[in-house]
């Protein structure tokens, strides 16, 4: 009988047990359970009778406990199991003979007491180690168990327990691995035949074992083997679904319709070209005709482009702008925040000079504007932003969420530009895509986080991917230092002394703390946790533990410890809660020299460009990501001064927080730091799942190791997109694609 993958998992195991998987794990049907993968194998040896164990060899043996005892092995004082609890933090050996009837057999556990409440004499169970032998006596050495006697098992169900490779289950005290391996193997047991998704002829090509074989291997291995074929294979049906949602998605691209828009000749962008003060890179040169030609097909371009802090994102960008511009049509670049927004617009405006001047006094022959549309402006402001927009007078608009309003429209918008992509919902990039009328406008989204190859294919598989790696001429070097407070508070000290070096030589400085610090009501508690003592000397005697525990440090509370450290600067506060005329006036009179130390949060992350600052200090830098540290330190050295960043902490050496301090003052490749990060995240970090509290549908595959199997399902899924792209000779692999697409494990897909 053939059975269908999607039955009820009721239907096999039972209504009590399917509601602790529906409960505990959330599964509810026979496929859910079987790609329910083993975390981990238990190796074991073979099941060895007592009379043929030979020293030396990994063996596992069913017997009883015949005798246990526990002794502290500080005190050398037998402990009575009653008295176990007790000794549960101690040094402890717990000793354990085993017999067949015939023969005998001693184990020790080390700091394990509790066994003696499990292991009593008279208990069946198996054990597993190496077989030793010592002053005449056979034991296991490094010995693992399991009680047999908690439930009912034949002699099979304790023979199969006992094979060499046990799997381990995700699971928890309401739904022990035991369970969930026992139900397995119902399943299993049960069900004839399985429909696959990965086509025949693929599985032969890439020689891959079928979907039957390839269950019953990895959650019943016989050997090491087993479990790696069968993992290669399921690895490959992850890869290979996801790029065939990547491919599909591509291919409605590639169908839908959008104004060519051919770069011309003696436009704004050849005036641009010739008024730049620096000559472009290679990379730049290179990414730019990339752009032109997308631009120019019938098709709207769907491009990512990434690349390192101060590429020169932003000059591409610019150019792509003004060569639709120059093509008759609109382009609109959206920003997630408003300091964001702001400085965009100040920065182009800038850049062009009189090109962005159209109808001013001054203005270039050849000219247009750089309209600005945030949601703080006065309604004013905001009349004219709209109309010069609506009116096609406006041949740029900057703007943040406030672009997306229905009301907001435009007369011809050929591109969109999404700065910081992953800060916008598909929703609402979807909404500029309703403002061209019948066609779509290209879009180009750009990002300053690099992200390595493999990670690419995956999250951004149906976007063309451009990437800017050499820096423009003229980038100063940054040099990174850890300032490691608690052990050495002094360091901290000389921090504050650098700063006032760097402003006495006519450069600024930023300070970047984690939090505001106005969401703590009482002050005592923001005084008790962290206060003055901690910013000036670190060392107060609090460990590890508590210093994980309390507030982070707030730009207030710097603020005002800075008030006696700096004092005679020029040092002024940036957050986001700020009034937005006040947000832009701190910065307006930052970039002109006027403050000397910026206190602010990580509204400066992105965007903000300040030559004249020359020194970073991040407060708390621990609290902050690998790659979010590398945004920030992107704001230094942005002219002719080299820059300095120097990150504050109150971790212990030798913690995962100070090796990734250490792993970001270590180099200044974006691109090395962006696989640390990721090499130390859960794979739905990764993916993007880990926002939305949702698992990731990614079970075995790894986008950072497994680039080889990732490439060679995209090379099939494209091939099998372009021949069928409703996969309707795939009827199986059409109905995982839906299911993958239903599932809300893959709203990282979305977010692409």
């Amino acid at each position: 009988m053939k059975t269908d993958i999607d039955r009820k998992l009721r239907d096999f195991v039972g209504a009590k047990t399917a509601k602790s998987f529906s409960e505990v794990l959330g599964i509810e049907t026979v496929g859910e359970l079987l790609r329910h993968y083993p975390r981990r194998y238990l190796k074991k040896g073979e099941l060895t009778p007592f009379d043929e164990l030979q020293v030396g060899d990994q063996a596992t043996v069913s017997g009883r406990v015949k005798k246990v005892t526990v002794r502290s092995l500080d005190s050398k004082q037998e402990i009575r199991p009653d008295d176990v609890q007790k000794f549960r933090r101690h040094k402890t050996i717990t000793k354990v003979v085993v017999t067949d009837g015939r023969n005998d057999l001693e184990l020790a556990f080390f700091n394990q007491p509790w066994l003696a409440n499990k292991l009593v004499a008279g208990t069946a169970a198996l054990f597993w180690g190496e077989v030793t032998m010592f002053r005449e006596t056979m034991q296991l050495k490094g010995p693992g168990t399991e009680i047999l006697d908690e439930e009912d098992l034949t002699e099979e169900e304790i023979e199969r327990r006992a094979k060499p490779f046990r799997p381990l289950y995700p699971a928890s005290a309401k739904l022990p691995t035991a369970t969930i391996e026992r139900s397995v193997k119902i399943v299993l047991d049960n069900l004839e035949e399985l429909d696959d998704p990965i086509p025949e002829l693929i599985l032969r090509k890439e020689r891959l074992i079928g979907l039957r074989e390839a269950l019953q291997k990895v959650h019943l291995p016989e050997t090491e083997k087993d479990i790696e074929i069968a993992q290669k294979r399921f690895r490959f049906e992850e890869a290979l679904v996801m790029q065939t949602i990547l491919a599909q998605r591509r291919a409605v691209t590639d169908a839908l319709k959008a104004v060519p828009r051919q770069r011309t000749k003696g436009g704004l962008l050849d005036e641009f070209d010739q008024r730049l003060p620096f000559t472009l890179t290679d990379g730049q040169t290179e990414v730019c005709e990339e752009i032109f030609a997308d631009i120019a097909r019938p098709h709207p371009m769907h491009r990512l482009l990434q690349g390192e802090v101060g590429s020169g994102k932003t000059v591409v960008a610019l150019r792509a702008m003004l060569s639709v511009v120059d093509a008759g049509g609109q382009a609109v670049l959206l920003a997630p925040t408003e300091v964001l927004a702001t400085q965009h617009h100040k920065t182009l405006t800038k850049m062009l000079g009189e090109l962005a001047e159209q109808g001013m006094l001054g203005g270039a022959e050849q000219a247009t504007r750089v309209g600005l549309l945030t949601g703080s402006l006065n309604a004013a402001a905001r009349r004219t932003a709209m109309l010069d927009a609506a009116s096609g007078a406006a041949g740029i608009v900057v703007g943040t969420h406030a672009l997306l309003e229905d009301k907001v429209q435009f007369a011809d918008l050929g591109l969109v530009v999404v700065d910081e992509q992953h800060r916008f919902g598909v929703e609402q990039r979807a909404a500029l895509s309703t403002k061209s009328g019948d066609a779509t406008p290209h879009t180009l989204v750009m990002t300053a986080t690099p992200i390595p190859r493999t990670v690419a294919m995956t999250v951004f598989g149906d976007l063309a991917v451009s990437t800017l790696t050499e820096l423009p001429a003229g980038r100063s070097p940054i040099a990174s230092n850890v300032v490691p407070a608690l052990q050495k508070p002094d360091w901290l000290e000389r921090a504050w002394q650098r700063v006032r070096e760097e402003v006495g030589k006519g450069h600024q400085a930023y300070v970047v703390c984690p939090r505001i610090g106005d969401d703590v009501k009482n002050a005592a508690d923001e005084e008790g946790d962290f206060a003055q003592g901690d910013l000036n000397d670190g060392d107060d005697g609090r460990n590890e533990s508590k210093a994980k525990t309390r507030p982070a440090i707030s730009v207030l509370q710097v603020a005002e410890v800075l008030e006696t450290a700096l004092a005679g600067l020029r040092v002024e506060i940036l957050h986001g809660r700020l009034p937005a005329d006040e947000k832009d006036s701190v910065m307006t009179r930052f970039a002109a020299g006027e403050i000397d130390v910026l206190i602010a949060t990580t509204v400066i992350e992105v965007g903000v460009d300040v030559p004249n600052a020359s020194t970073m200090v991040v407060m708390d830098a621990d609290r902050f990501g690998i790659s979010q540290l590398h945004q920030l330190r992107g704001r230094v050295g942005r002219g002719k001064v080299p820059g300095l960043c120097l990150l504050v902490t109150y971790t212990w050496p030798g913690s995962a927080s100070m090796q990734r301090l250490e792993a970001v003052a270590a180099t200044t490749d974006g691109f090395e730091l962006s696989r640390i990060d990721l090499e130390t995240r859960r794979e739905g970090d990764v993916l993007g799942v880990a926002q939305s509290g949702r698992r990731s549908s990614l079970k075995l595959l790894s986008v950072l190791r497994d680039e080889d199997i990732i490439l060679t399902a995209r090379h099939v899924a494209n091939s099998l997109i372009s021949v069928d792209a409703e996969l309707t000779e795939y009827p199986v692999l059409r109905s995982f694609v839906r299911s993958a697409l239903e599932s809300e494990a893959t709203d990282y897909l979305e977010k692409t």
